[in-house]
């Protein structure tokens, strides 16, 4: 009872914020990767190869580069947001002087 009641109750947010902080270093760590060209088959849409295939176009059609470039930025950061907000929702130390 007290390992269901108290352990997992306290340990269940930790284990959400860090896998919110998890999930954004994977998208990071696929772009990346895609990027290089060793991540996922070059044929599969991501992030990564879209930056990789407009780079020799740069300097006509910037978009190219500059919205999966944005979309990986904002969706990193998104994801830390929500990390750090749950964390700051369920921590229970902050929950007692709220």
């Amino acid at each position: 009872r007290i390992l269901f009641v108290h352990v997992l109750h306290n340990i269940a947010s930790p284990i959400l914020v860090q896998a919110t902080f998890i999930f954004a270093y994977a998208v990071l760590a696929e772009a990346g990767l895609s990027f290089l060209g060793v991540g996922v088959p070059p044929e599969w849409p991501t992030w990564g190869t879209m930056i990789a295939s407009g780079q020799q176009f740069v300097h006509q059609a910037l978009w190219l580069v500059l919205f999966p470039g944005l979309a990986i930025v904002l969706s990193a950061l998104s994801l830390q947001m929500v990390g750090d907000g749950l964390r700051d929702l369920l921590d229970p130390k902050l929950r007692k002087s709220l």
